[in-house]
């Protein structure tokens, strides 16, 4: 059964035609596992859109076009143009064909400036894959087309060979003959297959949306309005992008409620952003996105305004939003011996139900870092959905939430509001670490992911290697916390030499005033340096500023750096092993290629980190 993407969701049906609805039914069932299929996406960057496009490792490329047009509906054809009856009058039109070759054609200079040709044999030169195109008559059978376009006049207008019609789609047409019709439309075809790192180039350059940190890339994701190309300089060698199921998640993601559930570097964020620039597209209210992480927050703002969207689309710290409700508002901050941010959520709660806020200000919410979200947090800000839109994501992992006693939400989604049954995936590949961080990670803290007050809705899922092979962690087990500041210092002026960038280093460390001595150290050093010690500082923090970041491990959650240092594990309170494995985890899984951890005291927590093998 081939992949549909995006996946035949009641939403994406609803803007298909019928014979759209039919042949992407026919592609489904009829085509086997590994045929990647795409419906009405846009292609790179001018956003042509073809009706499908079909890759296969051994087959190609292909594109479609479908028209449903009725045989009493052609009046005139030509190599150019068609004329058709239509309600509104006599219409011309495009010839079909004209269409999917000009799409065709805008693919393959993508794929061209790619290293994607073959370098010798009888091909050398070509691309490295077939490619081929042709139309879809879905209310059209061949035999009527043979009786009305003499031979001779239909293959210069409609080319057997690149058609195929009504009577060749049906329930009853069998699997290899249907096939067979689609790939006659090539000209030509080559014995090699593509590869697994091949296809994923030809998915860089047709669908830049689906990028992820490429060297031309402003932030998390490239731009698909851009005018910008890249030239063959600026692509890189080893490409990034969404796997398949987070590119079917993203594309899919309609309306309603919807849940996310994803391991640590599993590209929820991701997510989270591809959807926030469709909802910009789309949506006639603001969007908003709240995150209980205020460095996240900045992370999150930063990429919006590089997006250019930040008009339509608001980032806020939770706790950020309730205050800036009440101050919109003018209502009053209400008096108690609970702490300043506590009131500040009752307040909002409070003059939302007396409506002095009003609700349904947001055409969607999308809500990152789910699991540090309180249950009247949440029934309050599913209320701050339009109802006629009633668009909310929710993402979530257990084995983050650093920031409660006891895993699992501790209620069910239901009870503040949520209505995602049937509408929850789960992503269990874990893209941002290597393999040999993923599993030093997993097998330091697992034991204490097995607490058994999760909710219904949630449990800690075991994260899976997606990620390359590279270094182990490396622990450092010195005398003096002085040691470790020299050797941090050491560490991260190595990497700079070896080409990594100091905006792609963190230093992570447990107490203030060990992020107060680092970040002294480092500008001792020349090595320049953002210490988040205040709000105000986690607020500035830019991912395109090119500077070590300095900070807490909770303020680290939902950023990454390709090489974490992290510092002071020794000075753990050690009143609460869970907690502080939990904590460590969400630290050590913030590295991509380079993880060193260094601790000049001894505590539990750091026996446990010596005896991982």
């Amino acid at each position: 059964m081939a992949e549909i993407i995006p996946g035949l969701t009641r939403e994406v049906l609803s803007r298909m035609t019928s014979g759209e609805k039919r042949l992407a039914q026919r592609l489904k069932d009829l085509l086997e596992d590994d045929y990647l299929c795409w419906y009405d996406i846009p292609l790179g960057r001018k956003q042509r859109y073809p009706d499908f496009i079909i890759l296969h490792p051994g087959r190609g490329l292909l594109f479609l076009e479908v028209k449903d047009w009725k045989p009493s509906s052609v009046k005139k054809i030509n190599k150019e143009q068609v004329e058709l009856h239509t309600e509104q009058g006599l219409k011309t039109v495009p010839n079909p064909f004209v269409q999917v070759r000009q799409y065709a054609f805008n693919g393959i200079n993508l794929l061209q400036r790619d290293p994607l040709l073959q370098a010798e044999g009888q091909y050398q030169g070509k691309l490295v894959m077939p490619y081929g195109w042709g139309v879809v008559f879905t209310s059209i059978t061949r035999s009527q087309i043979e009786k009305s376009i003499p031979e001779e006049h239909r293959q210069n207008l409609l080319p057997d060979h690149l058609t195929l019609y009504k009577d060749e789609m049906t329930d009853a047409v069998d699997a290899e003959s249907f096939q067979e019709r689609l790939w006659g439309m090539f000209n030509y075809r080559f014995p090699e297959k593509l590869t697994v790192p091949q296809i994923n180039r030809i998915r860089w350059h047709l669908f830049p949306e689906v990028r992820i940190n490429a060297p031309v890339q402003a932030s998390f994701l490239d731009d698909p309005l851009s005018e910008e190309v890249p030239t063959i300089e600026q692509i890189p060698e080893i490409v990034r992008i969404m796997d398949i199921q987070q590119e079917q998640l993203a594309r899919s993601l309609g309306e309603g409620h919807r849940v996310i559930h994803g391991v640590a570097g599993s590209g929820k964020t991701l997510i989270l952003g591809y959807r926030a620039q469709l909802l910009a597209q789309t949506s006639n209210k603001p969007v908003l996105i709240l995150c209980f992480n205020t460095t996240l927050a900045a992370k999150l703002r930063s990429f919006i305004v590089a997006k250019g969207i930040s008009e339509q689309v608001q980032v806020y710290h939770f706790h950020d939003w309730c205050g800036l409700q009440l101050k919109t508002y003018h209502v009053a901050v209400a008096q108690g011996e609970a702490s300043y941010w506590e009131r500040e959520v009752t307040s909002v709660i409070d003059a939302v139900d007396k409506e002095q806020i009003p609700r349904a200000q947001y055409g969607a919410v999308l809500i990152d870092e789910g699991h540090d979200f309180e249950a009247e947090w949440l029934k309050l800000v599913v209320q701050m959905i339009d109802p006629d839109s009633n668009s909310l994501l929710l993402l979530y992992d257990d084995a983050q939430s650093i920031y409660k006693k006891k895993s699992g939400l501790g209620f069910t989604l239901s009870s503040v509001g949520i209505q995602a049954v049937g509408r929850t995936s789960i992503l269990r590949l874990n893209y941002r670490n290597t393999r040999e961080i993923l599993d030093f990670a997993y097998r330091f803290a697992k034991d204490f992911f097995t607490d058994s007050a999760s909710s219904d809705d949630f449990h800690v899922i075991e994260p899976e290697a997606a990620g390359t092979s590279g270094a182990k962690p490396v622990v450092h087990q010195l005398q003096k916390w002085q040691q470790e500041v020299e050797y941090c210092v050491e560490c991260l002026q190595a990497w700079h030499k070896q080409g990594m960038e100091w905006r792609d280093m963190g230093v992570i460390y447990v107490a203030g005033y060990q992020g107060k001595a680092v970040s002294l150290a480092l500008k001792q050093a020349g090595i320049p340096n953002l210490w988040m010690a205040s709000k105000n500082y986690k607020k500035s923090y830019d991912p395109m500023i090119d500077r070590v970041n300095v900070l807490t491990i909770q303020s680290s959650k939902g950023l990454e750096f390709n090489g974490v240092v992290m510092v002071g594990l020794g000075q753990l309170k050690q009143d609460d092993l869970a907690r502080d494995a939990k904590l460590l985890y969400v630290g050590m899984t913030r590295a991509q290629r380079e993880l060193h951890l260094c601790m000049s005291a001894a505590n539990a927590i750091c026996d446990r980190i010596a005896n991982i093998g």
